[in-house]
């Protein structure tokens, strides 16, 4: 059975925000708890609900969607929060398509409705969408809504 001060460090960890099962057990061991106890604390933790992969996977997608990254962006961070890939896709389905509407809202903000849209400036745009974690369909096509739009 496991330690309570494995356990109190485990409730410590998940009070300041929501981590997955990996990030727990790899936080314990930082922290002087050896491999086979953090990784009994964190099951333990699954069987009883305080941990969910999926809730977090679903809480960084709404996050980053929310403010006007793309999804590659997303899914990087998912990458890097070490959530299984298995939980990827059913958080990616819990989110209405809205990158168009967000690259557009961006490509105003960064051109202020400039009336002349030139190589440099297309290119400057595209860049930090690309950055944002868009990819270049999804660029390529806003930036094409812009021209349409005869803002361009």
């Amino acid at each position: 059975m496991t330690n309570s001060s494995a356990k109190d460090k485990a409730m410590a960890i998940i009070s300041r925000r929501m981590v997955s099962y990996r990030e727990l057990i790899d936080k314990l061991t930082q922290k002087g708890e050896p491999r086979e106890e953090a990784e009994q604390v964190a099951d333990w933790m699954l069987e009883v609900g305080l941990l969910n992969d999926l809730d977090y996977a679903l809480e960084i997608v709404r996050h980053y969607s929310t403010r006007g990254y793309g999804k590659c962006r997303a899914e990087q961070e998912l990458h890097r929060r070490s959530i299984p890939r298995e939980y990827w896709s059913d958080a990616f389905a819990e989110l209405p398509e809205e990158n168009d509407e967000a690259i557009d809202r961006f490509i105003q903000s960064k051109l202020r409705g400039a009336d002349i849209l030139d190589r440099r400036e297309e290119k400057r745009v595209a860049d930090a969408l690309a950055r944002r974690g868009y990819d270049w369909d999804e660029i390529n096509a806003g930036i094409r809504r812009y021209k349409s739009r005869g803002l361009a």
